[in-house]
């Protein structure tokens, strides 16, 4: 039987605002990138998103970011790399104590949002983040756009690298994410979305923007867990997958 890992952003309330509902959305994926406090969540919230997964025997990621809660981590930041690599290591860590403290432990880093989209080609902020997850520990993989330069550097450095693909995204003919700032950029269907898992899982390829065929491999899909109806979509794609024989497990 074919198996697919879905991963999901979540721990990104903070303090009395509160974002998604993870406890749901873990019945549904089998990974959870969890925010480390730079584009969102705080300890508290680190903290209880951490004890819900273990509990359901999800995957813990880092979800690393910019240091931009004002603009949740969505915006480009030029950075210096050492900053950079600085901040990474921090969050990585802080996400570490927290989750030791429910049992549970740090097993993948996957950068969310501006820092995402600019490491598929900026390649000094891609090495940033390779060394700073290398330096904290080498045997963590890396969750990246397939072909981007953060793939490309931790193969280099000897780290895995983890191609990804999105089930609420729309995708340009070269791989590319569509800006949110455009038009259908977001997919909102929960029917929509399932036929475009099915396709990556099982097709490997994903129906562009432009509406041309492009292949894609992907070894994990992200279902958002902050966008409207989030559990619905979770759901759809958890039972498309399931009538199509392929079963939900972690990639590690």
């Amino acid at each position: 039987m074919a198996v697919i890992d879905l991963n999901s952003d979540v721990g990104e309330s903070f303090g009395r605002w509160t974002l998604g509902d993870d406890a749901a959305m873990f019945a549904s994926v089998s990974s959870a990138n969890v925010a480390c406090g730079f584009h969102a969540g705080d300890p508290s919230v680190i903290r209880s998103t951490c004890k819900k997964a273990a509990e359901a025997g999800v995957v813990i990621g880092a979800h690393v970011g910019y240091r931009d809660l004002a603009g949740f981590g969505r915006r480009f930041l030029d950075v210096d790399p050492m900053e950079l690599a600085d901040d990474v290591v921090y969050q990585i860590g802080a996400l570490q104590a927290l989750a030791a403290t429910t049992g549970g432990s740090v097993q993948y880093v996957k950068p969310h949002g501006g820092l995402y989209n600019a490491i598929v080609r900026h390649t000094a902020q891609a090495q940033a983040v390779v060394e700073a997850v290398k330096s904290v520990d080498p045997n963590l993989p890396i969750l990246g756009l397939p072909g981007s330069e953060v793939l490309r550097l931790a193969d280099a450095a000897g780290l895995r690298g983890v191609s990804e693909a999105f089930a609420d995204r729309a995708y340009n003919p070269d791989g590319t994410l569509v800006p949110r700032t455009q038009a259908g950029a977001v997919l909102h269907d929960p029917a929509e979305v399932a036929e475009h898992v099915l396709r990556m899982a099982i097709e490997q390829s994903v129906r562009t923007i432009d509406g041309s065929i492009l292949k894609i491999r992907a070894e994990s899909i992200c279902v958002h867990g902050d966008s409207p109806g989030a559990v619905a979509m979770a759901t759809a794609v958890k039972s498309a997958l399931d009538d199509a024989g392929v079963s939900i497990g972690s990639f590690l």
